[in-house]
């Protein structure tokens, strides 16, 4: 398994987040989005979402309005020249209300299930690969696959649940400022001069506990 991948988070991070929606008049990228996915591509790395999509599980809509979502997704990145690898979903929650799906799951992020399954199907390094998310529940699901993580800082994170496995390796903006680190970060140690000479520094994050949890 060599190939390098990008995974993304979807609402908040990919497209501006409409909870819980499935109508694809209403996705649209997130800002930064269309300059981060070119960055990404250009460099050489698949793309792949992966997605907590518990509006199943509580009956907001049924399993098969995700393919119109999914096209959706794939005419966006289309428009921008750049493929879409994959669209894994998890379609339970331990506290949902439609029978078989209303279930406990190793595929729901924080659990890194989806992540182990596009490796798999896509040959895909996941030392070699980095998770994007704007959310704690993102960083562990990436962590626990063994992938490199960042943090979109844009405020959706509210409950700041820390522990050393939700800890990103590095913080951005938004999607196109997580490109500009992944590309550089990747370029040094390529280049075998080590990540911090020309990495762009990690930003601050919008919270003071940050610094002070072990």
């Amino acid at each position: 398994m060599t190939r390098r991948a990008v995974f993304l988070d979807k609402d908040g991070t990919l497209i501006e987040d409409v909870p819980y929606n499935v109508d694809p008049d209403l996705i649209r990228l997130a800002p930064g989005a269309a300059e981060g996915l070119t960055r990404l591509w250009a460099a050489g790395y698949r793309l792949v979402v992966i997605s907590n999509q518990a509006g199943v599980a509580r009956g907001l809509f049924p399993e098969e309005a995700l393919a119109a979502v999914e096209k959706r997704l794939r005419d966006l990145m289309a428009g921008l020249g750049v493929p879409l690898a994959g669209f894994y979903y998890c379609p339970h929650h331990p506290e949902g209300t439609v029978v078989g799906y209303a279930v406990a799951c190793d595929c729901r992020k924080p659990a890194p299930g989806l992540i182990l399954r596009a490796a798999r199907e896509q040959g895909i390094d996941l030392t070699r690969s980095w998770f994007i998310g704007d959310i704690l529940h993102d960083i562990e699901a990436g962590r626990r696959a063994g992938c490199r993580t960042i943090l979109i800082d844009n405020g959706h994170e509210t409950e700041w649940v820390l522990s050393p496995l939700r800890r990103p390796h590095r913080v951005a903006a938004d999607l196109a400022e997580a490109a500009r680190i992944i590309t550089t970060t990747d370029a040094a140690e390529l280049a075998g001069i080590g990540p911090a000479a020309i990495a762009p520094p990690c930003r601050a994050v919008s919270f003071s506990e940050w610094q002070a949890t072990p």
